[in-house]
């Protein structure tokens, strides 16, 4: 098996696989773009609810289609188990944290504070744990790309996300609390990406590693799903909205997602979705009818900077799958 690929400067030119993995990660952004908006059609179902269904049932989904993958590749996947119950903790962890930020501190501070702390806690794990260079063009469009995120949400066009922000106005013990939870979303997007990725490089392949991590995960998300998914089961509208969350933006995103981290980076696969939230403004404005600010526009600008950037990275052959 050829080993991972490494975006360091001498690496070479983007091999076909590696523009794949780009366009699959851009595609999931998109895809998750639609949370907030979708999330905002089930007013009567708290933050904790939608995150457990979102992917405690997209992470069994993943489980359920890689059965086959998942026994051919038993032996590494036993193997390294405690690599999958760390990935599976912190996917059980990342949409409560996520989704209550947002709730707690406002759209706007929840998606900065949980979206943009997520490339950089990659990047640490690559640097700290795998003690691989990051590159300078990395480095370069990840802090580009955290700025335009951080601009575009903070321009207020982050409200996009469609959620009833009636955080907003929080008090400032709300907002730190908010702020920490959005840390504790970017790190467990960052470990269990970074899990999911090291799985693939021992050999588990995509599918396996991907059920593996994301099965743990909605497992341990379903006992949060049974205490506060009574809205799903009392509303038709609020269950539309659970499905639709598991079924597009969390499954099928995710399997787009383990597709572009068997040739992405975890660094670089977390700094494209950064695209977000760029998603869910040009949504807004074109969907919903809110205007963007200069201020936005410019934060949709520096994204873009950014995703030629990344695109560009130079990319050595990818894991196999």
């Amino acid at each position: 098996m050829p080993a991972a690929h490494d975006d360091g400067p001498r690496a070479g030119r983007v091999p076909a696989a590696g523009r794949l993995g780009v366009l699959a990660i851009v595609v999931t952004a998109v895809l998750w773009g639609t949370t907030g908006t979708a999330a905002a059609a089930a007013p009567t179902a708290g933050p904790l609810a939608i995150g457990a269904a979102a992917l405690g049932i997209g992470g069994l989904l993943q489980a359920a289609i890689a059965v086959r993958p998942l026994r051919a590749a038993w032996p590494v996947v036993r193997r390294h188990r405690g690599l999958v119950v760390l990935g599976g903790v912190a996917v059980a962890v990342y949409p409560l944290a996520f989704y209550s930020s947002m709730h707690v501190a406002g759209v706007a501070i929840g998606s900065v504070v949980s979206l943009a702390s997520a490339p950089l806690a990659s990047g640490v794990l690559e640097r700290v744990v795998d003690q691989r260079p990051l590159g300078r063009r990395w480095v370069v469009a990840a802090a580009i790309g955290v700025a335009g995120s951080t601009v575009l949400c903070l321009s207020g066009a982050g409200a996009a996300h469609g959620a009833t922000d009636a955080a907003a106005d929080a008090d400032p013990g709300a907002t730190v609390l908010g702020v920490l939870l959005g840390l504790v979303a970017g790190a467990t997007y960052a470990v269990y990406s970074w899990a999911a990725h090291r799985l693939m490089g021992a050999g588990a392949g995509r599918a396996a590693s991907m059920g593996a991590v994301f099965g743990t995960g909605g497992v341990l998300l379903l006992p949060v799903l049974l205490l506060t998914g009574g809205p799903f089961v009392t509303s038709p509208s609020d269950a539309a909205v659970g499905l639709y969350m598991a079924l597009v933006p969390m499954f099928l995103g995710y399997l787009l997602f383990g597709v572009g981290l068997a040739s992405v980076r975890p660094s670089t696969a977390t700094t494209i979705t950064l695209l977000e939230p760029a998603v869910a403004t040009v949504l807004a404005v074109l969907v919903v009818g809110e205007r963007l600010g200069p201020a936005g526009w410019a934060g949709l600008a520096l994204l873009g900077i950014a995703l030629v950037l990344l695109v560009a990275l130079p990319v050595r052959r990818p894991t196999r799958s």
